[in-house]
């Protein structure tokens, strides 16, 4: 199954934050085991090392090693803008996330995800699902 990361999630490992690290690491762990089947979008990495920083090469660098990032453009950036969500960076998510060929997006935030072409689906249940 291929899957698709949330900023949120790959936050839960880099931060530890409990009580969601546990969960997040084991979705980061499946995606060590099996290269090419986690994806996430450019923009998320982006947003992660301004919210450590700039403290986050390092982790950006290894994700790298398993996890794709599709080049998405312009196309994507329309379909992001038509899909109606009220926040536009996560509606970006879903529409890199249709491009990978995503059967899931992994976040905490499902709620926000309600127009999502690809289903949306905590990392508690993304543990089970991929298990």
């Amino acid at each position: 199954m291929r899957f698709f990361l949330d900023s949120d999630v790959l936050l839960d490992v880099l931060l530890e934050r409990h009580p969601h690290f546990i969960d997040s690491a084991a979705i980061l762990d499946h995606a060590v085991r099996r290269p090419g089947r986690a994806g996430v979008a450019w923009h998320s990495l982006a947003n992660l090392h301004y919210l450590m920083d700039g403290g986050a090469e390092e982790f950006i660098g290894e994700l790298l090693d398993f996890v794709e990032v599709p080049a998405t453009g312009s196309a994507q950036l329309g379909q992001a803008l038509d899909l109606g969500f009220a926040d536009l960076e996560d509606a970006m998510v879903a529409s890199a996330a249709v491009l990978f060929g995503a059967q899931i997006i992994v976040t905490r935030n499902t709620r926000d995800y309600r127009n999502s072409p690809v289903r949306a689906v905590t990392p508690r249940e993304a543990v089970k699902l991929l298990a």
